[in-house]
């Protein structure tokens, strides 16, 4: 008989799940404006060093200067 094992059609993948969370994610980098280049590398750098955020300080700091920017000329 029928092994249970031998699908004929693959589980959908993944992704669309990822996509829907990636679209949401790029929607948030574009209200950062300027700041966005230094979040993407943020990101980045975080992606190579397995989350590890004292090996990203710079970028952090970068980024919460650019912020810190932002909120001056906001005032202005």
């Amino acid at each position: 008989m029928g092994s249970a094992g031998n699908s004929s059609t693959p589980p959908p993948p993944p992704a669309v799940l990822h996509q829907t969370e990636a679209d949401e994610e790029d929607e948030n980098v574009k209200q950062l404006n300027e700041c966005s280049t230094i979040y993407l590398a943020l990101q980045e750098c975080l992606a190579q060093t397995n989350r590890n955020w004292k090996s990203c300080q710079p970028e952090v700091q970068a980024l919460k200067e650019c912020h810190m920017r932002r909120n001056i000329d906001k005032r202005k």
